[in-house]
C-alpha cells in the first residue's frame, strides 16, 4: 500500500519503504531476462571441465566438529574453493534469525561450545512468526540485512533463511521459523528478508519447498493436495517471494508431496519453479534430503550435507554415482553445466566473487534492530479496563515465573542461535532422538530487571512460580501482577497440544483468582490455548521475543511503546477446530480437507469463532477508517482514510480483504493488501493500494493459468479478518494470468 499523509509522519516510520511491497511486482519472467551474473557464469562454466563441474554440486556437513579443513570456518554447507576459476568457497549456515553457532562440545561449566567458538555467537533477532506479526516488510528487511552482516564478519555467505512454510498445522514444531498463514503476508515479508540480507554479499535461500508442515514424520510423510489448492496456498507464497525477494537458492524439504519426495519431483521442481516461474537460481536439497542420482534429472542441483547419505570419500548420491551417470550418459553433461551455472549465476548476482571486507560488527546497534522488530511485533490480545499500560505510579508489581529474572526464551532447532555473551542460564538438552538435536536456550534479556528500570519507585517481586501457594500469596499483596507463560517449539518434534507445557495453566487461574490485576505474557512459537482468558485482566503475545526482548516486553507493560503487532496465525479455541484434530502420524497428510482454505480462511468457510482471528491486535489508541474508493479495472487500485481517533501516538495495520464467489470452492475472502502507519493523535493518513491480480484469480490447473472470472467482486477494510469496517465492490473482465 501506499500512504500519503505528513512528511514527517513517513520519516519517523519508513513507511514510505513500503510502498513498493504493495504495487505490482516484475514477474519471474521478466526477473530472468540475461544479465550481466549469467554471461559471467556461462563464460565460467565453459572453462570447466566435469570434473570441476562437479566440485560446485555437493556440500559437505562441518558443523558437528571442531577440528576444521583448510579452508572451513565450521558451517551446515562447506562447498571448498576452486581457485584455478576465481570461485570463492561456499560457507552455507542455518540463519533465519540469526547465524547458528551449533554446538560442538562444553567448556568447564559443561555449557555447550559452539563450532566458531565465541565468535560465533550472533544477535538473534525475534522469532520469524514475530517478524510476520509485525506486518512490517521494512523491519523485516532491515533484520535481513543486519544478520547477514553478522554472517559475512563470520565468513558465511550463503544463509539458510527464509523460511515459508505455511501454517497450516500450527502444532508444528517449526511454526515460530515462519511467517504465518496467509501466502501474500508471509510472501512479503519473507522477500522483504531475503531482499535485506542478499543486499549484502550474501546469498538466501527459501525454504522448505514444498508444503513441509509439519514435523512428525517429517523425512518419510507425503503432503497429499490438489494441484489448484496448492497453487493457491503454500507455492503462491513462495511464488510472491521468490518475485519480491530473488533468492538465490530455493532448498527442497524432506517430506513427499502426493507421494514423492520434494527434492526428487521434478513436477514441483522442474515444472512449477524452473519452468512455470522462470527460476534462474539453484535448488539445494535439506541436509540427507537427497534419495538418489536421478534428483539430478528432476531438479535438484545441489545436495547439502553430502556426507549425511553417503559419506566424505565420495560415495553420497551426488559423489561417484554421479560421475558415472554423467559417464554412462544416464544424466547428460549438459544438465551438470545446467547445474553450476545456476550455482554461479546466484554467488555472482549477489557479489560472493566481488564482495569487499565485512565490516566491524556493532553488537549494541544490532541488538537495536531486534528490539525495534519485537515492540511492532508484540501484540496485544485483551486488556479490560485499560489495564495496560500499567499505571505509572503503580506501587507493588509482583512478577512470576518464565525465568523472567533472566532472560528471554528462543526457539530450538537450526534455527537456534546462540547469543552473544552467552545464554541467560544453562541451556538443556532434551533427549528428543532428533536430527535437529535442539536445545532450550533462553536469551539474556531480563523483563524483571526491565520492568525495575522503568519503575524504580515501585516494589517488584519476583519467585519462580514452581510453588503456586509462595506465588498466590505473592500475588495478593501486589497491586498488579505479570505471569511469563512460555511454550518450547523446536525443529524436529511437534507440540502434542496448544496447551501451555507443565502446570502454568493452573498457575495462572490460581494467580488470576488472588488478584484480578492479572497480566500474562505468553512467549510462545504458535497460538496457545487460554483456559483461563476470562479471568485475566490483559495478555500479551510476546512470541519468541530476542535479543532485546525484555526491554521491548517493559516498554510496551510501562506504555513507552504502544503495541502494533497483528496476529499472523489463527488462534483457535481448542484442537477441534483444526481441519485435522489430531496430527497426522501415518505415511500421509490429507491436506485435501481445507485445500486453499488455510488458517483464517478456513475458519470463514467452516463458520468456526476462533479465540482470536488472523489479524487482530489491540492498541493503547483507537484507529478508525473511512471514505473507501475502489476503482474499476483490469487493476483494482483501494484507497481509503485512516485516522487516530484516541490521545495517544501509534501504528495501525489496515487490512484490505477481497470477498471470493463461493461458486469457486473458494474460502469467503482473501487478504489482498495491508500496510502499517504511524499517526500521532487526531492525525489522519490516506492509504492507497494495487491489488495484485492473482488475489481475484483461481488457477486453472487444465489451463495451468490464473483465472479472473469476470463479476462484482467486493472489497473490504478492517482491523482484522474478522473485523471488518469498510465495504465496497469493483468489476472485473475476464481474464488469464501466465502463472
Amino acid at each position: 500500500m501506499t500512504v500519503h499523509h505528513l512528511r514527517r509522519s513517513l520519516l519517523r516510520c519508513g513507511v514510505g519503504a513500503l510502498v513498493l511491497a504493495w504495487l505490482p511486482m516484475p514477474s519471474l519472467a521478466q526477473a530472468a531476462q540475461p544479465t550481466d551474473a549469467d554471461a559471467r557464469a556461462e563464460r565460467i562454466v565453459q572453462k570447466m571441465p566435469p570434473e570441476a563441474l562437479h566440485g560446485l554440486v555437493q556440500s559437505y556437513f562441518m558443523g558437528g566438529t571442531a577440528k576444521q579443513p583448510p579452508g572451513s570456518i565450521g558451517a551446515a554447507g562447506y562447498v571448498p574453493a576452486l581457485p584455478a576459476y576465481g570461485i570463492p568457497a561456499q560457507q552455507q549456515n542455518d540463519a533465519g534469525v540469526g547465524p547458528n553457532n551449533y554446538p560442538v562440545g562444553f567448556d568447564a561449566r559443561g555449557w555447550p561450545t559452539g563450532v566458531r567458538g565465541n565468535a560465533g555467537d550472533a544477535t538473534p533477532l525475534p522469532s520469524t512468526l514475530a517478524l510476520a506479526a509485525t506486518w512490517n516488510p521494512r523491519l523485516a528487511e532491515t533484520g535481513g540485512r543486519m544478520i547477514a552482516d553478522e554472517a559475512r564478519a563470520q565468513g558465511i555467505n550463503v544463509l539458510l533463511a527464509g523460511g515459508i512454510n505455511l501454517s497450516r498445522e500450527p502444532r508444528n514444531g517449526r511454526t515460530f521459523e515462519y511467517f504465518g498463514e496467509d501466502p501474500l503476508l508471509a510472501g512479503t515479508m519473507d522477500g522483504a528478508e531475503i531482499r535485506g540480507i542478499q543486499s549484502r554479499h550474501v546469498v538466501s535461500t527459501i525454504k522448505h519447498f514444498a508444503l513441509n508442515a509439519q514435523e512428525t514424520n517429517r523425512l518419510a510423510i507425503s503432503s497429499d493436495i490438489g494441484e489448484r489448492a496448492m497453487r493457491e496456498s503454500d507455492l503462491l507464497a513462495f511464488e510472491l517471494a521468490i518475485e519480491q525477494g530473488h533468492p538465490g537458492a530455493v532448498m527442497c524439504g524432506y517430506n513427499k508431496v502426493n507421494g514423492i519426495y520434494d527434492c526428487s519431483n521434478a513436477h514441483l521442481l522442474n515444472d512449477v519453479l524452473k519452468r512455470d516461474w522462470h527460476y534462474p537460481g539453484w535448488v539445494m536439497t535439506d541436509w540427507g534430503g537427497d534419495h538418489g542420482v536421478t534428483d539430478a534429472l528432476a531438479g535438484v542441483d545441489q545436495v547439502s550435507g553430502e556426507d549425511f547419505t553417503g559419506d566424505d570419500n565420495g560415495k553420497g548420491n551426488f559423489g561417484a554415482p554421479l560421475m558415472r551417470a554423467i559417464a554412462d550418459h544416464t544424466i547428460p553433461v549438459s544438465r551438470l553445466q545446467d547445474m553450476a551455472r545456476r550455482i554461479l549465476r546466484s554467488m555472482l548476482a549477489n557479489g560472493l566473487f566481488d564482495a569487499p571486507p565485512p565490516k566491524p560488527v556493532d553488537f549494541e546497534a544490532d541488538a537495536k534492530v531486534s528490539q525495534d522488530a519485537e515492540e511492532q511485533a508484540l501484540v496485544l490480545l485483551k486488556n479490560d479496563a485499560a489495564q495496560l499500560p500499567l499505571d505509572a505510579h503503580v506501587q507493588r508489581i509482583a512478577v512470576i515465573g518464565g525465568h523472567a529474572d533472566v532472560g528471554v526464551l528462543s526457539g530450538g532447532g537450526s534455527a537456534q542461535v546462540w547469543p552473544v555473551h552467552g545464554p541467560a542460564i544453562k541451556p538443556v538438552h532434551p533427549d528428543l532422538h532428533d536430527s535437529a538435536s535442539p536445545w532450550i536456550v533462553y536469551d539474556p534479556s531480563s523483563p524483571l530487571r526491565a520492568l525495575q528500570q522503568r519503575f524504580r519507585k515501585a516494589r517488584i517481586d519476583y519467585v519462580d512460580g514452581d510453588d503456586p501457594a509462595r506465588a498466590t500469596a505473592l500475588a495478593k499483596s501486589a497491586d498488579v501482577v505479570i505471569v511469563f507463560a512460555t511454550q518450547w517449539e523446536a525443529e524436529g518434534i511437534d507440540l502434542p497440544n496448544l496447551s501451555l507445557p507443565g502446570h502454568q495453566d493452573a498457575l495462572i487461574t490460581a494467580v488470576a483468582a488472588a488478584n484480578p490485576h492479572t497480566v500474562v505474557v505468553l512467549e510462545s512459537g504458535t497460538a496457545v490455548r487460554m483456559p483461563w482468558l476470562p479471568n485475566v485482566a490483559a495478555v500479551l503475545e510476546a512470541w519468541y521475543p530476542g535479543a532485546r526482548g525484555g526491554e521491548a516486553i517493559a516498554d510496551v507493560l510501562s506504555g513507552r511503546v504502544n503495541p502494533s503487532g497483528r496476529l499472523p496465525i489463527t488462534f483457535p479455541r481448542d484442537e477441534r477446530q483444526l481441519p485435522r484434530p489430531v496430527i497426522a502420524g501415518g505415511a500421509s497428510v490429507d491436506y485435501d480437507v481445507e485445500g486453499a482454505a488455510v488458517g483464517y480462511k478456513w475458519f470463514d468457510r467452516q463458520k468456526l469463532e476462533p479465540l482470536f482471528p488472523f489479524g487482530y491486535g489491540l492498541s493503547y489508541t483507537r484507529f478508525v477508517y473511512s471514505d473507501l474508493k475502489v476503482s474499476t479495472g483490469p487493476r483494482v487500485t483501494v484507497s481509503f482514510v485512516v485516522r487516530n481517533m484516541g490521545s495517544r501516538a501509534g501504528m495501525d495495520t489496515p487490512q484490505v480483504y477481497v470477498d471470493m464467489p463461493t461458486a469457486d470452492g473458494e474460502a469467503p475472502r482473501r487478504l489482498a493488501g495491508f500496510d502499517k502507519v504511524d499517526l500521532k493523535p487526531g492525525e489522519q493518513a490516506v492509504v492507497s493500494a494495487t491489488i495484485d491480480p492473482r488475489l481475484f484469480a483461481v488457477f486453472d490447473v487444465a489451463a495451468n493459468r490464473w483465472r479472473i472470472d469476470a463479476g462484482r467482486y467486493t472489497v473490504e477494510v478492517g482491523h482484522s479478518s474478522r473485523d471488518l469496517a469498510l465495504r465496497g465492490t469493483t468489476g472485473t473482465k475476464a481474464a488469464s494470468i501466465a502463472p
